[in-house]
């Protein structure tokens, strides 16, 4: 035991102290519907609990969960004011102070929860000095107050950069449970020097959420979700090539729908993705102007608006993980456009390996050859990916049932 386990602070007998820990309420559906089914399944358990949040987006966590929340990195609630040599030194700062402000929210709780997300992932670009080095001194606090730590269902891959791979390799070692939402991350992680000889693989958190129903009829409708794709952390070289190339392509395919007799629905999965929706619905609205009252392009804010906006379309074309996991939890013929490996193993974990294109290579035919076969077996496939999501669910069940008796034992909960 440490000297550090006396000054943690105590709470009320049987009430539950979690925090909540990652790159959260600032704008990414999918992180923010992980969190959304964790946090619905900890108040169903333990209605007393005590929540709090170390995140990106602390006034919208305030604000949604009504709980207290403080930002990850001190520098993002400065940023706003500074530029240059200014800007650079409280970098500097904030680096230095982070570590200390990771350590007093740390002590304030029993369990931190990591919910799900790619936070083990390069696949879009990181920085070592960003949520590594966050997750590396979460996971030193945690051992100094004696704080369990849980990765839950967290997705990642093979990470050559020596520091980002280090700092995450520490920060995972350090955790108390971890679980991976595929096989393919939970050997991205051994690969790392992590014993995950102990670790479970379980599906992603957000076949969690209920599935809505349509509230239109959705025949004749493709949802196509965009993404600000610029590639990974080794394409940073190529990002404007790969972006352009992206969304040109993109234009282009919803004109062939158009032209093909359907109607279109844009969708996004981040507040960054947002530029990309204006330009394809700019270039789309001055080809087709005929379709402005029934082209849609609304910006849901949850995962569950998300998936409600989803819901009445007949089939899903993707980018965004979470936008193409969320077709197929509802049973949505869904064409990926893959930027990782996570896509393809998702697709194929679903039965629908064979739709699935590169967005590092894209092109209109290959858009278009997949999305014919697609829509030739929409039917059948439709029934079997909700059949695959529901037995996702019971799974996650489990999972909620093992974490249950890992991290809270002996805490007081509601009947079942």
């Amino acid at each position: 035991m440490t000297l550090l386990r006396f000054f943690r602070k105590r709470a009320s007998p049987g009430a539950a102290r979690v925090g909540m820990f990652g790159i959260l309420c600032s704008g990414n559906l999918g992180n923010d519907g992980s969190l959304e089914a964790v946090v619905t399944d900890l108040r169903a358990r333990y209605p007393d609990v005590q929540l709090g949040f170390f995140c990106m987006g602390p006034e919208e966590a305030s604000a949604r969960y009504g709980a207290p929340a403080t930002s990850m990195q001190w520098y993002e609630a400065h940023a706003w004011s500074t530029r240059g040599l200014p800007s650079a030194v409280l970098k500097i700062v904030g680096k230095l102070l982070d570590p200390f402000r990771t350590f007093a929210w740390v002590r304030k709780y029993d369990v931190v929860i990591v919910p799900g997300m790619g936070v083990l992932e390069t696949t879009t670009p990181v920085r070592p000095w960003a949520f590594p080095y966050s997750l590396f001194w979460l996971g030193v606090a945690a051992r100094q107050f004696g704080t369990k730590v849980a990765l839950i269902s967290v997705g990642a891959n093979v990470i050559r950069e020596r520091v980002t791979r280090w700092l995450f390799a520490k920060g995972a070692q350090l955790a108390d449970y971890r679980s991976y939402r595929d096989e393919l991350s939970r050997d991205a992680v051994a690969d790392m020097g992590v014993d995950v000889s102990a670790d479970k693989v379980y599906p992603d958190l957000a076949f969690a959420l209920p599935s809505p129903s349509p509230s239109r009829n959705p025949a004749g409708r493709v949802g196509v979700g965009l993404m600000a794709y610029r590639g990974g952390n080794e394409d940073r070289q190529h990002a404007d090539e790969l972006q352009r190339n992206y969304v040109e392509t993109m234009k282009k395919f919803v004109h062939w729908l158009f032209d093909a007799g359907y109607d279109v629905r844009l969708f996004l999965g981040d507040v960054e993705d947002d530029e990309v929706r204006v330009e394809v619905l700019a270039d789309a609205l001055r080809y087709r102007p005929d379709k402005a009252a029934s082209i849609g392009a609304p910006r849901a804010t949850t995962l569950g608006e998300l998936m409600e906006q989803m819901a009445n379309v007949e089939i899903v074309v993707a980018t965004r993980y979470h936008n193409v996991l969320c077709g197929l939890k509802l049973g949505k013929p869904t064409l990926s456009i893959s930027y990782a490996d996570k896509h393809d193993v998702l697709m194929s974990a679903m039965g629908m390996g064979e739709f699935c294109v590169p967005a590092r290579s894209i092109t209109l035919d290959d858009l278009i050859d997949r999305f014919t076969k697609l829509q030739a077996v929409r039917t059948e496939r439709a029934e079997q990916l909700r059949e695959r999501s529901r037995q996702a669910r019971e799974e996650l069940d489990r999972q909620f049932a093992v974490l249950d008796r890992t991290l809270f034992a002996n805490r007081a909960r509601s009947s079942p």
